[in-house]
């Protein structure tokens, strides 16, 4: 596994997008976001992708994103999308995308 973060260190430091500042976790991260947004773009189309995207990152293991950053590189295989389906799917994910896609902590707090 240590591999992997060493080749997303070298593949993006030697392109100029890596710098002091920007960890190997930021990289991943970074990389991992790009690959959940197109999965979620073409399994849900009119949902918004941005908000989506967030809560799976937000909701997966270290090493599910370094696995999902890895897509960044590699290509998307059906093992990161199955992946990234299943982190969609569980409570905390669902419960992120619909406070913030519906708006359900502002109604809360209203109602409150």
């Amino acid at each position: 596994m240590r591999i992997l973060p060493l080749t997303l260190v070298a593949a993006f430091g030697l392109s100029g997008c890596l710098d002091g500042a920007t960890s190997v976790d930021d990289v991943a991260r970074s990389g991992a976001k790009t690959v959940v947004n197109g999965i979620v773009e073409a399994r849900f189309p009119g949902v918004d992708a941005s908000v989506a995207t967030d809560c799976i990152i937000d909701n997966a293991s270290a090493s599910e994103i370094v696995t999902i950053g890895q897509a960044a590189l590699t290509g998307t295989t059906d093992a990161t999308t199955s992946l990234v389906l299943e982190i969609a799917q569980r409570p905390d994910t669902v419960s992120c995308i619909a406070e913030d896609t519906l708006g359900v902590g502002d109604i809360l707090s209203v109602l409150g």
